[in-house]
C-alpha cells in the first residue's frame, strides 16, 4: 500500500522545485504520518514521520519557502484525505514548533 501511495504521489503531484525542497520532496518526508493524518494509524505519529516533518521544517527557513511548501502540501491534504484535527497534533505529538501545516484547510497565504 505505501508503495503505491508513494506512486501516486511522484506521479500526480507537481515536480515544482520550491527553493531547496521540491513538492516532490515535501510530499515524501511526510509520507510516514500518512496514516496518523488521515486518522487511520495509531494514536500517536511514528518516529519516522516525525523525523520527517522535523526534516522539511528545518528546509522551511523563509516565509516564502513556507508558503510555497504549503500550497504543495494543501491539495495533497484534501487528496489524503487528510484529519484536521490530526494534522494540529503532529507538532505537539513530534515536540517540533512546525511552521507549515498539513491542514487541508488551511490558507497558505497566512503563513508566516
Amino acid at each position: 500500500m505505501v508503495v503505491m501511495l508513494l506512486g501516486m504521489l511522484v506521479t500526480t503531484m507537481d515536480a515544482t522545485q520550491i527553493d531547496d525542497v521540491s513538492c516532490s520532496e515535501a510530499l515524501l518526508s511526510l509520507l510516514p504520518c500518512l496514516p496518523f493524518l488521515q486518522g487511520s494509524g495509531p494514536d500517536t505519529p511514528p518516529s519516522n514521520c516525525c523525523a520527517g516533518a522535523n526534516n522539511l521544517n528545518q528546509k522551511a527557513a523563509t516565509t516564502e519557502i513556507r508558503r510555497n511548501i504549503c500550497n504543495c502540501l494543501k491539495p495533497a491534504a484534501s487528496r489524503f484525505g487528510v484529519n484536521s484535527d490530526r494534522s494540529k497534533q503532529l507538532p505537539q505529538l513530534c515536540n517540533i514548533s512546525l511552521s507549515v501545516s498539513f491542514d487541508p484547510s488551511i490558507d497558505c497565504n497566512s503563513v508566516p
